[in-house]
């Protein structure tokens, strides 16, 4: 498959959370709630716009990956989650990279979300 070139990819960010609940939750829970409250918050068309994926959950940590241009509606669709699955929770979003390793390297220090050290580049 051929790669496009830089200057035809969509821009993206990768916000690095954390996710404060009483009980561990599940990545499959967190990824149903997350695409529900941006349906309800934003709507088909915004929820698309906005191309929210889950990258990677361990523990009560993770990254996901937005358009560059719509952070603020994605930090607010994080905002919006208060229960998964019916237990209480809140998502604390530690800061925001243009790349998943330096999302990882700056605010999940000590998570092997992505390890930088077994790149294939």
């Amino acid at each position: 498959m051929k790669l496009l070139p830089p200057t035809l990819r969509t821009r993206t960010r990768y916000l690095a959370f954390e996710a404060i609940s009483q009980d561990p939750l599940r990545r499959e829970d967190l990824i149903r709630e997350l695409f529900s409250s941006a349906g309800s918050l934003l709507g088909d068309v915004g929820a698309s716009e906005c191309a929210i994926r889950l990258l990677a959950f361990e523990g009560s940590t993770g990254v996901i990956r937005c358009a560059h241009d719509r952070t603020d509606r994605t930090r607010a669709v994080l905002a919006s989650i208060s229960t998964v699955k019916g237990t209480r929770v809140i998502i604390h979003v530690l800061g925001i990279s243009g790349t998943v390793r330096g999302a990882t390297i700056k605010y999940l220090a000590g998570v092997d979300v992505f390890n930088p050290k077994d790149s294939h580049i």
